[in-house]
């Protein structure tokens, strides 16, 4: 952790629209023997339940779903510009397929709990709290499903409070 210092989640000063739309995260859960992590450009930060929560969605197609649904924490590392070849390679491919870390060049280091990012400038250390899976019955505005589902491949909510905030030093 010796690149990073951490800070209360109250001091981020980062404007959570340009941290998942603009910057782009990593969501990476697993562990120091196996890990999965997908570039994720939707979510949210906030409060929730009186605790400081990231909010993220996963496809149910996705690999990393698989380390989501059976770890306890999950990472979110943002990185920016400094991050997009890496964040647009593990956006279009799958882990099933490629070894991220070893395509992207990027550096794991692991917090006792969850893997994250050598590379970010911000990093979320989150626990999970809640999963909720979306379906078509679910929306109000029936637009979405046929902009964003036509595949039925619906998202799964996640929000993991955060347990931990990390900058760049």
């Amino acid at each position: 952790m010796s690149d990073f210092k951490e800070i209360n989640i109250t001091e981020l000063t980062a404007s959570p629209y340009n941290l998942f739309n603009k910057d782009w995260a990593l969501l990476t859960a697993g562990n120091s023997e196996k890990f999965n992590t997908m570039t994720v450009s939707w979510g949210g930060v906030g409060i929730l339940w009186n605790k400081n929560v990231a909010t993220v969605y996963v496809r149910k197609s996705r690999y990393t779903l698989e380390f989501i649904d059976k770890f306890d924490h999950f990472s979110l590392t943002f990185g920016g510009d400094s991050m997009r070849k890496a964040l647009t390679f593990c956006g279009k491919n799958s882990g099933r397929d490629y070894d991220k870390v070893k395509e992207t060049g990027i550096t794991p280091l692991f917090d006792k709990k969850v893997p994250y990012f050598k590379e970010g400038k911000l990093i979320l250390i989150c626990k999970k709290l809640y999963r909720q899976e979306m379906n078509a019955e679910s929306f109000i505005d029936k637009d979405i499903i046929d902009k964003c589902y036509s595949d039925n491949d619906y998202h799964i909510i996640f929000i993991g409070e955060i347990e931990k905030a990390l900058i760049k030093e």
